[in-house]
């Protein structure tokens, strides 16, 4: 597993974007697959599959495979169990995040753009990062810190000096260019998210053109200057390629503490021309974790094309 997150770094500074690796291995020790239910093996290959799914869930492909045992979360624990829920959890926060993840792939077909990306690409200058091979960005926002090793319920985590970070699962505000040692229990991995990130947050879906009448949410994190463009197009076909696509920009303006987004680019058939923006602000004290965006007070924009100046006091 610890290999993986390295040659998938090294494949997106090799300007190969759609990588993705078998979520816990396809050929596996034998210990695992004839492992006994209370057994220290049965233990272990559970939470490999957990921690490698937390992983997977942050690299641009996201997918299980591998021959026996078998991979379906039913079949790597029971429902009760930690492994299935932390693999449940991470699946769902994977698709809440898809206006994010599907904007990022506009950028790959439209400016070249990698997804995963080693630290050295998004912080050239902090030297402490050229060779740092076990965490990266997932776009521009998200810090990934994959956990890799068993037992492990805490790692040593570099945060990139020039900006502070919101630690993904607690809220907290965090300054950069240091070490820290992270808590990383077994349901979860440490994630960070970059000060001054605008970051689309869609509701729970069970594929990725599942259409629900519900609002995005677009959560701005405060303490720097940031820009994001939300992109959209049918979902299901090329005519991307024809130029059937929209491009909403949004840009903060931190000291000033105004959102803008910016009028709509291109159009597509049965494009929503009229749509709620629910923006939140995280700022530092109220420590909102990723869980907590959907239910926190939220200004609600009604944005029909045109650009949109939103005030934040």
């Amino acid at each position: 597993m610890k290999a993986q997150i390295t040659a998938g770094m090294n494949f997106a500074l090799s300007g190969i974007p759609y990588w993705t690796m078998d979520i816990g291995g396809f050929c596996v020790e034998k210990r695992y697959e004839i492992a006994k239910e209370g057994s220290e093996d049965l233990k272990e290959w559970r939470e490999l599959n957990t921690r490698w799914y937390q992983f997977g869930a942050f690299v641009p492909l996201f997918r299980a495979h591998g021959q026996y045992p078998y991979r379906e979360v039913f079949n790597v624990a029971p429902e009760s169990h930690s492994a299935y829920q932390s693999i449940l959890y991470y699946n769902k926060l994977r698709y809440r995040l898809m206006p994010y993840i599907y904007s990022l792939a506009g950028q790959v077909y439209f400016d070249d753009y990698t997804i995963m990306r080693a630290l050295v690409m998004d912080f050239p200058e902090d030297k402490k990062v050229v060779n740092l091979d076990d965490q990266y960005m997932f776009g521009p926002s998200l810090m990934i810190c994959p956990v890799y090793t068993y037992g492990a319920r805490e790692r040593a985590v570099y945060l990139p000096e020039g900006t502070d970070w919101y630690d993904v699962n607690t809220g907290e505000r965090i300054k950069g260019g240091q070490q820290i040692e992270a808590d990383a229990p077994y349901e979860r991995m440490p994630m960070y998210i970059k000060a001054g990130s605008i970051l689309p947050v869609g509701p729970e879906i069970e594929y990725t053109d599942q259409k629900l009448n519900e609002a995005i949410t677009i959560a701005i994190y405060e303490g720097a200057d940031g820009s994001f463009t939300l992109y959209e197009d049918e979902g299901l076909n090329y005519n991307y390629e024809k130029g059937e696509c929209t491009m909403i920009p949004f840009k903060w303006d931190d000291k000033n503490k105004t959102l803008t987004i910016d009028a709509r680019k291109g159009s597509y058939k049965e494009m929503q021309k009229e749509r709620i923006f629910k923006l939140v602000l995280v700022s530092a004290p109220d420590k909102i974790s990723i869980d907590d965006i959907k239910e926190v007070d939220h200004k609600a924009a009604t944005y029909r094309g045109d650009q949109l100046v939103i005030q934040f006091q």
